[in-house]
Protein backbone atom coordinates (compact mmCIF):
# COMPACT_ATOMS: atom_id res chain seq x y z
CA UNK A 1 0.00 0.00 0.00
CA UNK A 2 1.18 3.49 -0.88
CA UNK A 3 0.29 5.06 2.44
CA UNK A 4 2.10 7.66 4.53
CA UNK A 5 2.23 7.27 8.29
CA UNK A 6 2.82 10.62 10.01
CA UNK A 7 6.46 11.07 10.96
CA UNK A 8 5.29 12.42 14.34
CA UNK A 9 3.43 9.21 15.21
CA UNK A 10 2.23 8.57 17.79
CA UNK A 11 0.64 12.04 17.74
CA UNK A 12 -0.82 11.48 21.24
CA UNK A 13 0.69 9.20 23.89
CA UNK A 14 -0.62 8.17 27.29
CA UNK A 15 1.96 10.37 29.01
CA UNK A 16 0.61 13.42 27.15
CA UNK A 17 -2.70 13.17 29.02
CA UNK A 18 -3.20 14.29 32.62
CA UNK A 19 -5.15 11.81 34.77
CA UNK A 20 -8.58 12.95 35.94
CA UNK A 21 -7.54 12.52 39.59
CA UNK A 22 -4.15 12.36 41.33
CA UNK A 23 -4.39 8.74 42.46
CA UNK A 24 -4.99 7.48 38.91
CA UNK A 25 -2.62 6.96 35.99
CA UNK A 26 -3.44 7.08 32.28
CA UNK A 27 -2.98 3.72 30.54
CA UNK A 28 -3.94 4.89 27.08
CA UNK A 29 -5.37 7.68 24.93
CA UNK A 30 -6.71 6.06 21.78
CA UNK A 31 -9.70 5.22 19.51
CA UNK A 32 -10.71 8.86 19.08
CA UNK A 33 -13.70 10.20 17.21
CA UNK A 34 -12.77 12.95 14.74
CA UNK A 35 -14.45 16.22 13.78
CA UNK A 36 -13.69 19.52 12.11
CA UNK A 37 -15.06 22.68 13.70
CA UNK A 38 -13.99 25.94 12.15
CA UNK A 39 -10.23 25.74 11.63
CA UNK A 40 -9.77 23.14 14.36
CA UNK A 41 -9.38 19.39 14.10
CA UNK A 42 -10.99 17.78 17.13
CA UNK A 43 -10.07 14.40 18.53
CA UNK A 44 -12.54 13.07 21.07
CA UNK A 45 -10.19 10.69 22.84
CA UNK A 46 -10.98 7.58 24.76
CA UNK A 47 -8.83 7.92 27.88
CA UNK A 48 -8.39 4.74 29.92
CA UNK A 49 -7.27 5.21 33.55
CA UNK A 50 -6.49 2.92 36.45
CA UNK A 51 -5.82 3.47 40.14
CA UNK A 52 -2.20 3.50 41.25
CA UNK A 53 -1.34 0.63 43.60
CA UNK A 54 1.70 0.31 45.86
CA UNK A 55 1.11 -3.41 46.45
CA UNK A 56 2.22 -6.03 43.91
CA UNK A 57 -0.24 -8.62 45.22
CA UNK A 58 -3.41 -6.65 44.64
CA UNK A 59 -5.51 -5.50 41.71
CA UNK A 60 -7.42 -2.25 42.02
CA UNK A 61 -10.77 -2.03 40.24
CA UNK A 62 -12.28 1.40 39.48
CA UNK A 63 -16.01 1.69 38.87
CA UNK A 64 -18.88 4.09 39.25
CA UNK A 65 -20.82 3.74 42.50
CA UNK A 66 -24.39 3.89 41.20
CA UNK A 67 -25.73 5.15 44.52
CA UNK A 68 -23.91 8.49 44.46
CA UNK A 69 -22.44 8.69 40.93
CA UNK A 70 -18.89 8.78 42.32
CA UNK A 71 -15.95 6.61 41.28
CA UNK A 72 -14.87 4.10 43.89
CA UNK A 73 -11.87 1.75 43.97
CA UNK A 74 -12.17 -1.89 45.06
CA UNK A 75 -9.21 -4.06 46.06
CA UNK A 76 -8.75 -7.69 45.03
CA UNK A 77 -6.07 -10.14 46.11
CA UNK A 78 -4.11 -11.53 43.14
CA UNK A 79 -3.71 -14.78 45.07
CA UNK A 80 -7.46 -15.35 45.34
CA UNK A 81 -8.00 -18.58 43.31
CA UNK A 82 -11.63 -17.74 42.54
CA UNK A 83 -10.52 -15.00 40.12
CA UNK A 84 -8.42 -15.09 36.96
CA UNK A 85 -6.12 -12.06 36.66
CA UNK A 86 -4.06 -13.33 33.71
CA UNK A 87 -5.33 -10.67 31.27
CA UNK A 88 -4.41 -7.19 32.48
CA UNK A 89 -7.53 -5.69 30.90
CA UNK A 90 -10.13 -7.47 33.01
CA UNK A 91 -10.88 -9.93 35.81
CA UNK A 92 -12.55 -13.26 35.05
CA UNK A 93 -14.59 -15.50 37.31
CA UNK A 94 -16.14 -18.81 36.23
CA UNK A 95 -15.10 -18.07 32.66
CA UNK A 96 -16.88 -14.70 32.51
CA UNK A 97 -15.53 -11.15 32.65
CA UNK A 98 -16.81 -9.69 35.91
CA UNK A 99 -14.71 -6.51 36.18
CA UNK A 100 -12.57 -4.19 34.07
CA UNK A 101 -9.24 -3.03 35.47
CA UNK A 102 -9.56 0.46 33.96
CA UNK A 103 -12.25 3.10 33.59
CA UNK A 104 -12.56 5.08 30.36
CA UNK A 105 -13.90 8.57 29.72
CA UNK A 106 -13.87 10.97 26.77
CA UNK A 107 -11.45 13.90 26.48
CA UNK A 108 -11.11 16.66 23.85
CA UNK A 109 -7.87 17.41 21.99
CA UNK A 110 -7.67 20.35 19.53
CA UNK A 111 -5.28 21.07 16.70
CA UNK A 112 -4.81 23.66 13.95
CA UNK A 113 -2.68 21.43 11.73
CA UNK A 114 -4.12 18.02 12.58
CA UNK A 115 -0.78 16.79 13.92
CA UNK A 116 0.07 18.70 17.11
CA UNK A 117 -2.75 18.63 19.65
CA UNK A 118 -3.60 20.54 22.82
CA UNK A 119 -5.33 18.14 25.20
CA UNK A 120 -7.85 19.44 27.69
CA UNK A 121 -6.95 18.69 31.32
CA UNK A 122 -10.32 17.18 32.32
CA UNK A 123 -12.94 14.85 30.81
CA UNK A 124 -15.81 16.27 28.79
CA UNK A 125 -17.93 13.11 29.07
CA UNK A 126 -17.47 10.92 32.14
CA UNK A 127 -19.42 7.86 33.38
CA UNK A 128 -22.38 9.15 35.36
CA UNK A 129 -25.11 6.48 35.52
CA UNK A 130 -25.56 2.74 36.06
CA UNK A 131 -25.24 1.68 32.41
CA UNK A 132 -21.88 3.51 32.22
CA UNK A 133 -20.51 2.17 35.51
CA UNK A 134 -17.54 0.45 33.81
CA UNK A 135 -16.76 3.33 31.48
CA UNK A 136 -17.57 5.02 28.18
CA UNK A 137 -15.46 4.11 25.16
CA UNK A 138 -14.70 4.41 21.44
CA UNK A 139 -16.65 7.49 20.33
CA UNK A 140 -17.64 8.28 16.75
CA UNK A 141 -18.60 11.82 15.75
CA UNK A 142 -21.04 12.68 12.96
CA UNK A 143 -21.69 16.26 11.85
CA UNK A 144 -25.19 17.01 10.57
CA UNK A 145 -25.73 20.74 10.03
CA UNK A 146 -24.14 22.58 12.93
CA UNK A 147 -24.68 19.69 15.37
CA UNK A 148 -22.17 16.96 16.16
CA UNK A 149 -23.68 13.63 17.23
CA UNK A 150 -21.50 11.35 19.34
CA UNK A 151 -22.09 7.62 19.63
CA UNK A 152 -20.07 5.70 22.20
CA UNK A 153 -19.89 2.35 23.95
CA UNK A 154 -21.64 2.42 27.31
CA UNK A 155 -20.11 -0.32 29.47
CA UNK A 156 -21.50 -1.89 32.63
CA UNK A 157 -22.19 -5.26 34.24
CA UNK A 158 -25.31 -5.32 32.03
CA UNK A 159 -23.14 -5.46 28.92
CA UNK A 160 -22.06 -2.96 26.27
CA UNK A 161 -24.75 -0.66 24.89
CA UNK A 162 -24.59 2.47 22.76
CA UNK A 163 -24.88 5.96 24.21
CA UNK A 164 -25.76 9.10 22.24
CA UNK A 165 -24.71 12.66 22.99
CA UNK A 166 -24.60 15.90 21.01
CA UNK A 167 -22.67 19.16 20.98
CA UNK A 168 -22.17 22.23 18.83
CA UNK A 169 -18.79 23.33 20.18
CA UNK A 170 -17.17 20.36 22.04
CA UNK A 171 -17.43 22.37 25.23
CA UNK A 172 -21.07 21.83 26.20
CA UNK A 173 -22.63 18.40 25.71
CA UNK A 174 -26.17 17.04 25.98
CA UNK A 175 -26.67 13.33 26.60
CA UNK A 176 -29.57 11.62 24.84
CA UNK A 177 -29.43 8.33 26.73
CA UNK A 178 -29.02 4.79 25.43
CA UNK A 179 -29.46 4.58 21.66
CA UNK A 180 -29.14 0.78 21.39
CA UNK A 181 -29.34 -1.77 24.19
CA UNK A 182 -26.64 -4.35 24.97
CA UNK A 183 -24.98 -6.17 23.43
CA UNK A 184 -24.05 -3.72 20.69
CA UNK A 185 -21.21 -1.39 19.76
CA UNK A 186 -19.24 0.18 16.89
CA UNK A 187 -22.12 2.48 15.97
CA UNK A 188 -21.70 5.35 13.53
CA UNK A 189 -24.37 7.61 12.05
CA UNK A 190 -24.25 8.60 8.38
CA UNK A 191 -23.56 12.36 7.92
CA UNK A 192 -26.76 13.13 5.98
CA UNK A 193 -30.28 11.88 5.45
CA UNK A 194 -30.74 9.37 2.65
CA UNK A 195 -34.17 9.41 1.01
CA UNK A 196 -35.57 11.18 4.06
CA UNK A 197 -34.14 8.83 6.68
CA UNK A 198 -31.13 8.73 8.99
CA UNK A 199 -28.97 5.62 8.80
CA UNK A 200 -26.46 4.04 11.18
CA UNK A 201 -24.10 1.08 11.12
CA UNK A 202 -23.91 -1.11 14.20
CA UNK A 203 -22.43 -4.37 15.43
CA UNK A 204 -24.64 -6.60 17.60
CA UNK A 205 -22.88 -9.45 19.42
CA UNK A 206 -24.97 -12.64 19.36
CA UNK A 207 -24.51 -14.97 22.33
CA UNK A 208 -26.41 -18.07 21.18
CA UNK A 209 -25.91 -18.20 17.42
CA UNK A 210 -24.25 -16.00 14.82
CA UNK A 211 -21.11 -13.89 14.87
CA UNK A 212 -20.04 -10.27 15.57
CA UNK A 213 -20.80 -8.76 12.15
CA UNK A 214 -22.04 -5.46 10.70
CA UNK A 215 -25.68 -4.41 10.49
CA UNK A 216 -27.51 -1.28 9.35
CA UNK A 217 -30.54 0.49 10.83
CA UNK A 218 -32.64 3.55 10.01
CA UNK A 219 -34.40 6.27 11.97
CA UNK A 220 -36.78 9.18 11.39
CA UNK A 221 -35.32 11.30 14.21
CA UNK A 222 -31.96 9.87 15.43
CA UNK A 223 -33.66 8.59 18.59
CA UNK A 224 -35.85 5.72 17.40
CA UNK A 225 -34.04 3.06 15.37
CA UNK A 226 -35.57 0.20 13.42
CA UNK A 227 -35.61 -1.83 10.20
CA UNK A 228 -32.37 -3.47 11.34
CA UNK A 229 -30.75 -5.48 8.53
CA UNK A 230 -27.64 -7.60 8.20
CA UNK A 231 -25.06 -5.75 6.10
CA UNK A 232 -21.74 -7.53 5.92
CA UNK A 233 -20.24 -10.68 7.45
CA UNK A 234 -16.94 -12.26 8.32
CA UNK A 235 -14.65 -13.66 5.67
CA UNK A 236 -13.95 -17.40 5.74
CA UNK A 237 -10.29 -16.87 6.60
CA UNK A 238 -7.73 -14.12 6.93
CA UNK A 239 -7.61 -10.68 8.48
CA UNK A 240 -11.37 -10.18 9.12
CA UNK A 241 -12.43 -13.77 9.85
CA UNK A 242 -13.01 -13.62 13.64
CA UNK A 243 -14.80 -10.32 14.25
CA UNK A 244 -15.51 -7.05 12.49
CA UNK A 245 -17.21 -3.71 13.02
CA UNK A 246 -17.49 -0.20 11.67
CA UNK A 247 -14.61 2.19 12.17
CA UNK A 248 -14.83 5.74 10.83
CA UNK A 249 -18.08 7.54 10.07
CA UNK A 250 -19.02 6.82 6.41
CA UNK A 251 -17.60 9.28 3.87
CA UNK A 252 -19.49 10.21 0.69
CA UNK A 253 -17.44 9.56 -2.46
CA UNK A 254 -18.24 9.52 -6.16
CA UNK A 255 -18.22 5.70 -6.04
CA UNK A 256 -20.45 5.26 -2.99
CA UNK A 257 -20.35 5.57 0.78
CA UNK A 258 -16.80 4.73 1.85
CA UNK A 259 -16.81 2.75 5.09
CA UNK A 260 -13.51 2.13 6.85
CA UNK A 261 -14.03 -0.87 9.11
CA UNK A 262 -11.93 -2.98 11.45
CA UNK A 263 -11.48 -6.71 11.31
CA UNK A 264 -9.63 -9.19 13.50
CA UNK A 265 -8.40 -12.73 13.03
CA UNK A 266 -8.32 -15.62 15.49
CA UNK A 267 -5.05 -14.32 16.94
CA UNK A 268 -6.65 -10.95 17.85
CA UNK A 269 -4.66 -9.04 15.23
CA UNK A 270 -6.71 -5.99 14.23
CA UNK A 271 -6.48 -4.38 10.78
CA UNK A 272 -8.47 -1.74 8.90
CA UNK A 273 -10.25 -2.41 5.64
CA UNK A 274 -12.84 -0.65 3.49
CA UNK A 275 -16.23 -1.19 1.91
CA UNK A 276 -18.35 0.77 -0.55
CA UNK A 277 -22.10 1.09 0.02
CA UNK A 278 -24.65 2.34 -2.49
CA UNK A 279 -25.27 6.09 -2.15
CA UNK A 280 -29.06 5.77 -2.42
CA UNK A 281 -29.40 2.42 -0.66
CA UNK A 282 -26.63 2.06 1.95
CA UNK A 283 -27.92 -1.42 2.86
CA UNK A 284 -26.39 -2.57 -0.46
CA UNK A 285 -22.68 -3.49 -0.40
CA UNK A 286 -20.96 -2.66 -3.69
CA UNK A 287 -17.47 -3.88 -2.77
CA UNK A 288 -15.21 -4.65 0.20
CA UNK A 289 -11.50 -5.06 0.83
CA UNK A 290 -9.86 -8.36 -0.03
CA UNK A 291 -6.71 -7.25 1.81
CA UNK A 292 -6.27 -4.71 4.64
CA UNK A 293 -5.97 -1.01 3.96
CA UNK A 294 -3.86 -0.64 7.12
CA UNK A 295 -2.31 -3.38 9.24
CA UNK A 296 -0.15 -3.26 12.38
CA UNK A 297 3.47 -3.00 11.29
CA UNK A 298 5.06 0.01 13.04
CA UNK A 299 6.55 -0.51 16.49
CA UNK A 300 3.87 1.57 18.23
CA UNK A 301 1.18 -0.57 16.53
CA UNK A 302 2.75 -3.93 17.28
CA UNK A 303 3.85 -3.21 20.86
CA UNK A 304 1.75 -1.61 23.57
CA UNK A 305 -1.01 -2.24 26.06
CA UNK A 306 -2.69 -4.66 23.61
CA UNK A 307 -0.36 -5.15 20.68
CA UNK A 308 -0.92 -5.79 16.97
CA UNK A 309 -3.92 -3.47 16.81
CA UNK A 310 -4.87 -0.60 14.51
CA UNK A 311 -8.40 0.65 15.19
CA UNK A 312 -9.92 3.79 13.69
CA UNK A 313 -12.99 5.67 14.92
CA UNK A 314 -12.63 8.66 12.57
CA UNK A 315 -11.22 9.96 9.31
CA UNK A 316 -11.49 13.05 7.13
CA UNK A 317 -11.30 13.52 3.37
CA UNK A 318 -8.53 15.84 2.17
CA UNK A 319 -9.03 16.28 -1.58
CA UNK A 320 -8.33 12.74 -2.89
CA UNK A 321 -6.68 11.48 0.29
CA UNK A 322 -8.17 9.92 3.41
CA UNK A 323 -6.52 11.09 6.61
CA UNK A 324 -7.31 8.37 9.09
CA UNK A 325 -6.75 8.81 12.80
CA UNK A 326 -6.44 5.53 14.64
CA UNK A 327 -5.69 3.95 17.96
CA UNK A 328 -2.56 1.80 18.00
CA UNK A 329 -2.03 -1.09 20.44
CA UNK A 330 -4.91 0.22 22.60
CA UNK A 331 -2.53 2.85 23.92
CA UNK A 332 -1.72 5.76 21.58
CA UNK A 333 -3.15 7.82 18.71
CA UNK A 334 -1.59 7.89 15.26
CA UNK A 335 -2.53 9.14 11.80
CA UNK A 336 -1.97 7.94 8.27
CA UNK A 337 -2.70 9.48 4.86
CA UNK A 338 -4.01 7.04 2.26
CA UNK A 339 -4.85 8.05 -1.34
CA UNK A 340 -8.40 7.12 -2.28
CA UNK A 341 -7.15 5.21 -5.29
CA UNK A 342 -5.03 3.00 -3.02
CA UNK A 343 -8.12 2.15 -0.98
CA UNK A 344 -10.13 1.41 -4.12
CA UNK A 345 -7.45 -1.03 -5.25
CA UNK A 346 -8.15 -3.25 -2.23
CA UNK A 347 -11.83 -3.66 -3.15
CA UNK A 348 -13.53 -6.62 -4.76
Amino acid sequence: MNLIRCTENPVIRAEDVAPSRPDFRVLGAFNAGVAQIGEDIILLLRVAEAPVSDCADEVLIPRLDEANSAVIVERYDKNDPSYDFSDSRFVVRDGRVVMLTSLSHLRVARSKDGIYFDIEPQPVLFPEQALEAWGIEDPRVTQIGDMYYITYSSVSARGVGVGLAETRDFRTFVRRGLMLAPENKDVMIFPEKINGKFYALHRPVPKSFGAPEMWIAESPDLMHWGNHRFLMGLSEEGWDSARMGGGAVPIRSDRGWLVLYHGADSKHRYCMGAALLDLENPAKVIARSRVPVLEPEAAYEVNGFFGKVVFSCGAILLDQTIRMYYGAADEVMALVDIPLEEIYRTLL
